[in-house]
């Protein structure tokens, strides 16, 4: 589905390019030191590019296509940009010999040829990639409640910080986070499709946790593409419902839509793996090297995510456009539109 931009009507930022600057090295600064705190995390290097063909890079809804080249001084090897770090991140608990209750972060950089361009939507991804081993009785709906709270405690703080180191900007957030499955948000907005389900309930709450994404609902079709082979959307966990993953969502009245800031969830075990891939029918993939350690137990249960660097800071500073947060590349239209209305892209 093409994506529109969105033009708000007598816009104006409230800071300048330079206060904008610094805004967005002390956000960054601030939040990471945070949720390295609230989480247990430790700052490792992450990689730019991995190997192709070892399963290790993410295919995040399956159809995107990942930026790739050859290595001349290797032989011609053929590598791809990682579009996100979530079984990189796995594979580095186990090799850097994390224990439980340990974890680690990384500022993923990513390139998304397939992106719809839009206020929230560029070629770039830059997120802060977490991951964090926990055991099996912590594979529960109620301990990922409990972790998507410590990260939204730490969203509420840095939003706080903002909002007292450039006092033309309010704070929005509510206190605390809600939580629905996909299957309750279908029950209850029957008539809507799943951007829409979102909208309404983002709107009426604020900040909502939509629990259970990837997995087929009760009308036969997912709330929203996930991989297979990372979140576990179909363990059952009572009422019918099944999935250990999802999303936080906020609103953000400037634009009249919402805001994913965060996709995350527990992680597949090897009898999760193995159901999703056969769901899926991709069950040819259990040959590749992440698939092959996880089955083999080499690799250890967890938890984690990505969280946008570019979109916190959007939503923090009240732009309208993650082109005022990051340096990219725009249609000639956009471009035009936006400057006629206020809105500098960087």
């Amino acid at each position: 589905m093409k994506r529109t931009t969105i033009i708000p009507g007598g816009y104006e930022s409230s800071l300048d390019l330079r206060q904008t600057e610094r805004a967005i090295r002390l956000i960054k600064e601030y939040f990471q030191t945070n949720l390295a705190f609230e989480l247990n995390l430790t700052r490792v290097t992450a990689p730019l590019f991995v190997e192709s063909g070892t399963g290790i890079n993410d295919d995040l809804n399956g159809i995107e296509r990942p930026v790739s080249f050859v290595v001349r001084d290797l032989g011609g090897l053929p590598v791809e940009i990682v579009q996100s770090l979530a079984k990189w991140k796995r594979l580095m608990l186990a090799d850097y010999g994390f224990k439980h209750g340990e974890g680690l972060y990384a500022d993923m950089n990513a390139i998304r040829p397939d992106e719809d361009l839009d206020n929230l939507h560029s070629l770039y991804v830059d997120q802060w990639d977490w991951e964090r081993i926990i055991s099996g009785e912590e594979r529960t709906v109620d301990f990922l409640k409990r972790i998507v709270r410590k990260i939204y405690d730490v969203i509420r703080r840095t939003e706080k910080y903002v909002c007292h180191e450039f006092p033309g900007i309010e704070p929005i957030l509510p206190d605390e986070i809600a939580f629905i499955h996909a299957e309750e948000l279908e029950e209850r907005y029957p008539s809507l499709d799943c951007k829409d389900r979102e909208r309404e309930i983002c709107k009426e709450l604020g900040a909502v946790f939509v629990i259970g994404i990837g997995g087929a609902l009760k009308s036969g079709k997912p709330h929203d593409g996930r991989s297979p082979d990372y979140d576990d959307w179909s363990t059952a966990h009572g009422n019918g419902c099944r999935g250990l993953n999802g999303d936080i969502l906020v609103f953000y009245p400037l634009l009249d839509c919402v805001m994913e800031l965060s996709s995350m969830g527990i992680r597949v075990d090897a009898e999760a793996l193995e159901r999703q891939l056969k769901i899926r029918g991709m069950e040819e993939r259990k040959e590749l090297y992440f698939h092959r350690r996880l089955l083999e137990g080499t690799l250890p249960l967890c938890i984690g995510g990505g969280i946008g660097q570019s979109r916190l800071c959007m939503f923090y500073l009240k732009k309208a456009h993650i082109g005022e947060i990051q340096a990219g590349l725009w249609p000639a239209e956009v471009l035009s539109a936006c400057r006629a209305n206020n809105i500098f892209l960087l």
